[in-house]
């Protein structure tokens, strides 16, 4: 058996296209959308809206962690358009989903990430393509378990959640062998962006969930530049599963 992983895709649907070659599944762990590239300011939703020089003025203000005046900024920005923030949102993102499904291979697992908006997401997820959020499924004698989202963060992505209802979420999965979520464990080094150089949101649901019930695998994205992409938990190897949108390539599980 051979499943390929992928998180973070952020609008690559090109590689996305070929992420399940030679793989009986392929897993999707959230962030299809591409809301703005922190690497390259002109890709995205915001520059294709505001242009890049104010995309160039967000990202200043956001990796300075002056989130108040970004969303002041941000605020201006909206208001001189003639759509509502609502409905420019929701047009850009179905354009973007309507890509990015199509390519999805048979069978998809796929869970959502912080950026996604999973109202949309029924319209696009054909036959063949399985939505889980805090939901198993089996795959070749495994059992996958997936929690999707991100915790709250000044940041107010569009699914973000309270440690609560995120907690009763990954409760609902019980004893699985792989723990597949957008977000990482509550642990440093994994939290930890070496580029933005600070420490994104973990989720301590997920980390004692880890040592309570020691699944083989846990596997995530979200943090793109991690401090460690790979490390041990007890008996759990955690596994960023990478920045797919830039690196392109998936991980990949065999038994």
């Amino acid at each position: 058996m051979r499943v390929n992983v992928v998180s973070d895709v952020h609008g690559n649907a090109k590689d996305l296209a070929r992420a399940g070659d030679g793989a009986d599944a392929l897993l999707v762990l959230g962030d299809l959308v591409l809301f703005l590239d922190y690497a390259d300011h002109s890709r995205g939703i915001f520059p294709d809206l505001f242009g890049v020089a104010n995309a160039d003025r967000i990202v200043e203000l956001r990796t300075a962690r002056r989130f108040d005046e970004a969303r002041e900024f941000g605020r201006a920005l909206w208001a001189g358009l003639e759509l509502d923030q609502e409905t420019a949102i929701q047009q850009a993102v179905r354009r973007q989903y309507a890509e990015l499904f199509a390519v999805l291979p048979d069978p998809t697992y796929a869970t959502y990430g912080n950026v996604d908006i999973p109202s949309l997401w029924p319209e696009y997820a054909r036959p063949g393509v399985t939505v889980l959020d805090g939901e198993r499924v089996e795959l070749g004698g495994r059992v996958f378990g997936f929690v999707g989202g991100g915790l709250r963060t000044p940041m107010r992505t569009p699914y973000e959640i309270s440690d609560e209802e995120y907690a009763a979420k990954v409760e609902a999965l019980g004893e699985v062998d792989v723990l597949c979520s957008h977000i990482p464990p509550e642990v440093p080094e994994l939290t930890y962006d070496t580029v933005a150089r600070r420490f994104e949101r973990g989720s301590r649901a997920l980390l004692d969930a880890i040592h309570r019930t020691r699944p083989r695998y846990a596997l995530f994205g979200h943090v793109h530049q991690p401090l460690a992409r790979r490390m041990r938990v007890g008996a759990t190897e955690c596994v960023n599963v990478g920045h797919f949108a830039s690196a392109g390539r998936p991980w990949t599980m065999e038994w």
